[in-house]
């Protein structure tokens, strides 16, 4: 658990350094490395995070704060890094201090000299909060908050300062060696740049074409301009500053240009970005790679990776330099139109594009760009771009975890933009939508007015039809059933006018939850229709939320081992999407479903486990109607009055152990013994698992195995590779004798 990021160089020398770090760590809950830009703060603290990883049981986490510009944003970006849903129901500094409040973790602040009193701020909420979570903080300077200690990073002893120039040269130029003839000059050299290890980077990059002589004259030629000859004249930022001004004034005019205008990404970036944001104007789209690899070769572009995918960016020292050269050269405004162009563009490809395969791969590029998102929302001068921005990232924000810093920005773009256009109607729908999650009922239906007398008035009925289906969850979540059935039925008929099938199966979905707590039978039919529609469509979360509907109507057929089976389809599709609130309703419902099946300690552990869940998202499943509440209280009584309070408490603590929503699905999914089925079933020892037992209960029905991918969700190869499974496992040739065994043994359906 936890992220820190891959290393793509080793770790030269430091070994003291290293072990007084780790062993600082061990005696104080607040640690700050100080010490001059470039002297190995960040790689230091990395090093001895992942030293130290095995002494914190919930993970070690980096926060990198250098692409902050805004101090307030300092505990979003530490939420954002430490996996916290951010539902924006309070100040984000209080919501992290609750998410970490259990947890014993590491949590390393880098680069927080710019927000020094944010950080304190920070610093001070968590410490106090949280008692078992420490913080190691790099900054130019202290933080300044009580119990902190500070660790002065010094520059590199000459013996390492030597070794890591020799490492880092010999990456691109193999056969350098530092011989008896070099040695001096090469010891000469470390000590002009007084041991920053950033300074020996950039030196060692230049000796692929360089001698070492020709590199001590030209720099001892240019501290000489600097300082008039005198060492004691030129702290460590001036030595940095004037290595960077000669690598610069030794690139070509096309790397220079790439590095100025690398400069407009917050954070890392990928290379698509990079092509569409640096091309034109002395730099040609295909260009733009070759000029990339060489500014890595150069030690001015570190290639890096952030959930999963190749990445790029520019050291903070190195941005800021070539931030200011774009500025003084007159292209700063361009280039930031075409940054916020491109990620305009991205966000809007990904929203079309979302109900279909690749929906995880969407999220996850989504939060790899999230600094740079946020970026090109400050940067946008069109206000009418950035409504549109704010509202195409509305899966970003909605099913990313982002929904309190959407509504920050949906409200801030919402004001700047009052006109009444087409991109405000589809902005209100999508702030409202942002508002049902958050459970601001009042602000939902404010926004929800707007945008209708809007749609009506242009006559844009997508955004009509979404009103109708944000009021009819809103009905329903309030408790007032069949006003959430009719306004259900609305919103299906107005999706199914625009053709968006996506969003017909979601009311549908809310419908027929809606119609199984008024008892009504046409819940079967409703479903019948969601599952139709979300059977042509390969988005996980919609086939997650019909599956989820579809164990509603077993419930009210009394069938427990087909409800189990819809919940765990269910929660199989939203393995990875980190979405607490729908992991937390499927978990809670679960529990229900095998409370009544009479195996009340899994029950227990389920409730625990959603109890972790809702304690972390600061909320409780009575949030989604008091019919929901009332279903979790008869639950739990049942669940007490069968096991007891105290083996109670101990199934609850038991799964309570797994935190997060992907932690909870897998416990949910181990092959526990299942419910028990409306016909009474005599359990017998099964070597095949829950998946291919429920795989073998449809072939037993006669169904073919595509349409067993359909109601089951899964593609046809999958299945093919099921039944290849059960009978390997049973030694069977044939279709006939798996159902003519499952028939024999009586199993019950999962």
């Amino acid at each position: 658990m936890g992220k820190l990021p891959a290393t793509l160089t080793t770790f030269v020398g430091r070994r003291h350094d290293l072990a007084e770090v780790r062993d600082r760590l061990g005696t104080t809950r607040l640690l700050t490395l100080t010490g001059a830009g470039g002297v190995g703060k960040t790689r230091l603290a990395l090093e001895a995070a992942a030293a130290s990883a095995a002494e914190f049981a919930d993970g070690v986490w980096l926060v990198d704060l250098a692409p902050v510009r805004d101090p307030s944003l300092a505990a979003n970006v530490t939420a954002t890094a430490l996996g916290m849903p951010d539902l924006g129901t309070g100040p984000v500094i209080d919501q992290l201090a609750a998410f970490m409040t259990h947890r014993r973790a590491l949590i390393v602040l880098d680069n927080c000299e710019h927000l020094v009193d944010a950080c304190a701020d920070l610093a001070h909420a968590l410490l106090s909060a949280c008692p078992a979570l420490r913080i190691l903080a790099t900054s130019r300077r202290a933080l300044g908050v009580y119990g902190e200690r500070v660790f002065a990073v010094p520059p590199l002893e000459p013996d390492d300062a030597v070794e890591l120039l020799r490492d880092r040269a010999t990456a691109v130029r193999p056969e350098f060696q530092i011989t008896d003839g070099n040695r001096a000059q090469v010891r000469r050299l470390c000590d002009d740049l007084d041991g920053l290890p950033l300074a020996i980077e950039l030196a060692a990059s230049r000796l692929r074409t360089l001698t070492v002589d020709e590199a001590v004259n030209r720099l001892e030629n240019r501290f000489g301009l600097l300082t008039s000859g005198s060492r004691v004249a030129r702290p460590h930022q001036r030595t940095l500053r004037a290595l960077i001004d000669w690598s610069h004034e030794l690139c070509t005019p096309d790397e220079r240009l790439l590095w100025h205008r690398l400069s407009v990404f917050a954070g890392d970036f990928g290379l698509d970005a990079a092509e569409a944001v640096c091309a034109g104007d002395g730099i040609g789209r295909d260009e733009v790679l070759d000029l990339l690899d060489r500014r890595v070769v150069q030690s001015i572009v570190v290639p890096t990776e952030r959930e999963g995918l190749p990445r790029y960016r520019l050291l903070e020292t190195i941005r800021q330099y070539g931030r200011d050269r774009l500025a003084e050269s007159g292209q700063e405004q361009q280039t930031l139109q075409r940054h916020h162009d491109f990620y305009l563009a991205l966000a809007e490809r990904n929203a079309d594009g979302w109900y279909g395969p690749g929906q995880q791969e969407s999220l996850t590029r989504l939060r790899a760009e999230h600094a740079n998102l946020r970026a090109a929302l400050v940067q946008g001068g069109d206000t009418q771009a950035t409504l549109a921005l704010a509202t195409a990232l509305r899966f970003h924000w909605c099913e990313g975890g982002f929904l309190g810093e959407g509504r920050r920005w949906l409200d801030h773009a919402l004001a700047a933009a009052p006109d009444p256009t087409r991109a405000r109607a589809r902005a209100l729908w999508v702030a409202a939508w942002v508002a049902v999650l958050q459970r601001d009922h009042a602000l939902a239906y404010r926004w929800l007015d707007e945008a209708a007398e809007l749609g009506e008035q242009l006559d844009d009925p997508v955004v009509c039809a979404h009103v109708q289906s944000l009021r009819g969850a809103l009905a329903l979540f309030g408790g007032r059933l069949e006003e959430a059935v009719s306004l259900l039925e609305e919103a299906a008929a107005a999706h199914s006018g625009t053709g968006e099938e996506i969003g017909m199966a979601h009311a549908l979905a809310l419908m027929a939850i809606a119609q199984y707590h008024l008892g009504d039978p046409r819940i079967t039919e409703t479903c019948r229709q969601a599952l139709a529609l979300a059977a042509e469509h390969d988005g996980r979360l919609v086939r997650a939320f019909v599956q989820w509907a579809l164990s509603y109507d077993a419930c009210r057929r009394g069938d427990l081992a087909e409800a189990a089976a819809r919940l765990r389809a269910a929660l199989e599709n939203e393995q990875g999407f980190n979405h607490y609130i729908r992991v937390g309703v499927m978990l809670e419902q679960l529990a229900w479903v095998t409370a009544a099946g009479g195996d009340h300690k899994q029950a227990g552990r389920l409730l625990g486990a959603t109890r972790v869940l809702w304690r972390d998202l600061d909320a409780s499943i009575s949030a989604f109607g008091p019919h929901t509440a009332e279903q979790h209280d008869r639950c739990e009584e049942e669940v007490v009055r069968a096991l007891g309070p105290a083996a109670y408490e101990k199934a609850l603590a038991e799964g309570g152990r797994h935190r997060g929503p992907d932690e909870a699905i897998a416990y949910a999914l181990r092959p526990w013994p299942e419910p028990v089925a409306t016909t009474p079933a005599t359990p017998v020892p099964s070597p095949l698992t829950p998946r291919e037992r429920e795989v073998a209960a449809l072939v037993a029905k006669g169904m073919s195995n595509r349409q067993i991918a359909t109601t089951l969700f899964l593609s046809p190869r999958t299945v093919d590779r099921h039944i290849d499974n059960i009978r390997a496992k049973l030694r069977f040739s044939r279709r006939t004798q798996i159902a003519a065994w499952w028939a024999a043994n009586q199993l019950p359906n999962s």
